[in-house]
């Protein structure tokens, strides 16, 4: 397999346009077109991880982290970021990153939190706003089934657990082809009428140009008649955080003292303990002070994130416990989920968890 053909498999996961627009993500260093030889995956592409690459003979690096985040206006070896690209280009070693396109994935970071903690019936915690869009289009009564199958196939249609969604409503519609048209019913320079069914369809906004295409090679007409709109509907597949309950209660001590051992967290920083029981939890894996509102108005008993700043415990006025266990420690088990999928999507490949410690943070 090729880089770019194993970058499509990742990207199946979790496509490169659910990421945020600050984030830098998909294929950083490397040829696309680089027969792979062997899959190293890593929280971070450290140069420990590229000489453990090196050793193992893989020649691409699969990381959740972007080595570089920030545009390069020189590589000279001079920092850590520098001195990762020289080696991997100078080995012939290709680095993808996934980062925030995993984030907002609803089977990505906070899914596996959510695994790790026992968390039942895990949903996105901030879904992704003006991600849902609608196609309207008109085609003649008897193309309008061949037309729908064509979307569903691309992907439009698709509601949760549900497929093939559409609303269909039958009218008359009117067009004049004009000199040079060549149209596929009425005459050149006549009005025509036409016994048309409008078809709706939503979909996700990373399918547009997929759907597009099915819509243009799947419809009679030399002219499709069509409008895209972009719906307020938050979209409950996609967005960052997860929030869920506990298949039995805890007090908060009971349960702060479980996530430190099952997240191996050496250190866990928390709020002032309520004294209420925990049955439900918010997560966010990394950076998650912007997600402290979110989580105390979806009710959570406690929100565990990472990063948190002095005055960030105060943010939730005493209705939640909040607790930061540490960023690496809430992304840690992201390296086993790409892991199992590699392994699962491509078999009989060799795919392999580094053994790389990349956690900057160290404890006395």
């Amino acid at each position: 397999m090729t880089v770019n053909e194993i970058a499509k498999t990742l990207e199946e996961l979790a496509p490169l346009a659910h990421a945020e627009d600050f984030d830098n993500v998909g294929l950083l260093v490397g040829n696309p077109k680089m027969k792979v030889k062997g899959i190293l995956v890593t929280l971070d592409t450290l140069e420990n991880v590229v000489d453990e690459a090196i050793a193992k003979n893989y020649n691409l690096i699969v990381s959740f982290h972007p080595i570089i985040f920030k545009g390069l206006k020189k590589i000279t070896g001079s920092n850590y970021v520098e001195r990762v690209v020289l080696k991997a280009i100078a080995n012939n070693i290709a680095i993808y990153s996934m980062h925030t396109a995993l984030d907002n994935n609803k089977m990505g970071v906070n899914a596996k939190i959510c695994e790790v903690l026992g968390i039942k019936n895990p949903k996105i915690l901030i879904p992704k706003v003006k991600s849902i869009k609608k196609l309207t289009t008109y085609t003649p009564l008897a193309d309008a089934e061949k037309i729908k199958t064509s979307l569903f196939d691309a992907g439009a249609g698709e509601i949760g657990k549900y497929s093939n969604c559409s609303y269909s409503l039958e009218g008359i519609g009117s067009f004049k082809a004009e000199s040079g048209a060549d149209p596929s019913v009425g005459k050149v320079g006549e009005v025509h009428f036409e016994k048309e069914t409008q078809i709706n369809v939503i979909y996700s906004f990373e399918k547009e140009s997929a759907i597009l295409k099915a819509l243009f090679s799947s419809h009679p007409y030399e002219e499709v008649a069509y409008e895209i709109i972009t719906l307020e509907n938050t979209n409950q597949d996609l967005g960052m955080g997860m929030i869920g309950t506990l298949e039995t209660e805890l007090t908060e001590k009971a349960f702060l003292l479980m996530v430190k051992e099952r997240m191996n967290a050496s250190v866990v920083r928390h709020s002032e303990l309520l004294g209420k029981k925990v049955n439900k939890v918010a997560v966010l894996g990394g950076s998650g002070a912007f997600a402290i509102e979110a989580a105390s108005k979806s009710g959570a008993d406690i929100y565990v994130t990472a990063d948190l700043k002095y005055h960030d415990f105060y943010r939730a006025e005493n209705q939640m416990v909040v607790a930061d266990i540490g960023h690496f420690e809430t992304e840690q088990f992201t390296k086993d989920l790409l892991v199992d999928y590699l392994t699962k999507k491509i078999p009989n490949f060799a795919v392999s968890l580094s053994e790389s410690i990349t956690n900057p943070i160290k404890y006395l």
